[in-house]
């Protein structure tokens, strides 16, 4: 019987090896359709959910989080959906890494296909890239674990520029990369570094090392990978849907929804001023962008209530936009431009038109999981990778003019087409051309009177004219 056992333990390996492909990730801006593809998908394919959403970890605000109906659910096996306490502000992406991986490893030894969806970006590449340190190892097993003290909070509570100069004793390069304001990434790397005696960038630079690894991180966790991008052709097509997925989400009750949670888990917060809009589920957007709404006293009229509500409506809908913008910057960066080799193959799915769903989306989805399934070559070719842009993210730049500090290339170009950058360049020309003025003795006192004054954004009309 030991024999047998180890038999078909042998055999259960070789066809968790031979599944292809190894999980399927469904890549998207928000309200694109991935749920409803990644149902599709799991019905056909003996395939189960995992959703990589940090808001839907949480208990609660299901409709503003966008989570899938009970109906739904009931099509196709759904994990990592509301089980985590909405007063919990410590769950992190290693927690919610290590779950999702022994239930993905789980699903295979079944010969589950399992399906990762959900617009966390950071989430589902903790996945797809070793880019955090191995678990039970240092920061990891310590962050966020049951009952330990969440140092990461504790240390954002400093001030920032204390952060930076603890960061920059034990970590100098590390410190060297990250603006002082930039309080969550630099109290996670002075973390890091307290908890496991290395710095954080030495763990990145073993990562990079690691064979397969790249600027970006460690090397893929599992083989042949299938991606899927849901993507739109125009931003006005995308847009135009988003704003109306809000207004569905009023249609379904997302005021009271709103209301309810804001009397048992944030009202008592507000009053005691210990409100926290950047931790846990109280970070979702759309529920900072009512926060007005929802705070407003009691002998408010009703006209002011109403003006507040439609003002949180206009900056859902604006947040959601970004965000979508956001999300589809992050595929482009991490899939087709990621400066590496074995970047897995990313299919384009086209949902512009949603009354062509089934032709546009499912079909072609389906067709590739099918030969992939086989080992043939899928009928559609992969979306072709792009050249990346060879720019520091990185980079340090200060700005004496402005007196700013600058991460990134990119960001610093921004800065020097600024306007307030401009308006300090034209300031110190006119105190400069002042100043040559003043050493010419037979100019009369009022000649520069008006080229020595100090004009503002707001009074000086070339203040206002992009470069």
């Amino acid at each position: 019987s030991v024999i047998m056992a180890a038999s078909a333990g042998s055999v259960k390996s070789v066809l968790q090896r031979a599944m292809r492909p190894s999980l399927v990730v469904i890549l998207g801006a928000t309200g694109t359709g991935k749920s409803k593809l990644a149902i599709e998908i799991g019905k056909r394919f003996q395939g189960e959910i995992i959703s990589a959403d940090s808001m839907q970890v949480y208990r609660g605000l299901d409709i503003i989080t966008n989570k899938v109906t009970a109906a739904e659910r009931a099509q196709c096996p759904h994990h990592m959906m509301s089980f985590v306490d909405p007063l919990v502000s410590s769950y992190t992406v290693v927690n919610f890494r290590n779950k999702a991986l022994s239930l993905i490893y789980d699903m295979r030894s079944r010969n589950k296909l399992p399906i990762i969806v959900g617009g966390t970006n950071y989430y589902i590449e903790s996945l797809l890239w070793k880019v955090l340190l191995d678990a039970g190892e240092g920061a990891d097993s310590a962050s966020g674990a049951e009952g330990a003290p969440d140092r990461k909070s504790e240390l954002e509570k400093l001030d920032g520029a204390e952060l930076h100069r603890r960061l920059a004793e034990v970590d100098p390069e590390m410190a060297s990369m990250l603006h002082p304001n930039d309080r969550r990434k630099v109290a996670r790397s002075l973390q890091i570094q307290e908890e496991t005696g290395i710095p954080h960038t030495r763990w990145l630079e073993e990562q990079r090392e690691q064979e397969g690894g790249d600027g970006l991180g460690g090397p893929l966790r599992f083989p042949d990978p299938c991606i899927f991008w849901l993507h739109a052709d125009m931003d006005a097509v995308l847009d135009k849907r988003l704003d109306a997925r809000v207004d569905e989400m009023l249609s379904a009750g997302l005021i009271d929804e709103l209301q309810d949670f804001h009397a048992r888990f944030n009202q008592h917060k507000v009053q005691n001023h210990s409100q926290n809009y950047q931790h846990g589920i109280f970070q979702s957007i759309g529920f900072k962008e009512f926060h007005d709404y929802l705070t407003v006293p009691e002998c408010t009229t009703k006209q002011e209530k109403d003006l507040l509500r439609d003002k949180g409506i206009e900056a859902l809908k604006i947040a959601t936009k970004r965000y979508a913008r956001k999300q589809n910057k992050w595929v482009r960066n991490h899939f087709l431009k990621r400066p590496a080799e074995n970047v897995p193959s990313v299919y384009g799915l086209d949902v512009t038109d949603v009354s062509r769903w089934e032709r546009t989306v499912l079909s072609p989805a389906l067709q590739v999981l099918e030969r992939l399934s086989k080992g043939e070559e899928p009928p559609v070719s992969p979306l072709r990778a792009q050249e990346p842009e060879q720019r520091n993210k990185r980079s340090r730049h200060t700005c004496d003019l402005c007196d700013k500090l600058v991460i990134g290339d990119l960001e610093w170009t921004a800065h020097l087409k600024s306007k307030k950058h401009h308006f300090h360049v034209r300031k110190k020309r006119r105190c400069e051309a002042a100043g040559g003025q003043s050493q010419v003795s037979s100019a009369p006192p009022d000649a520069f009177r008006d080229a020595s004054r100090e004009p503002s954004p707001e009074t000086d009309p070339e203040a206002s004219l992009t470069p």
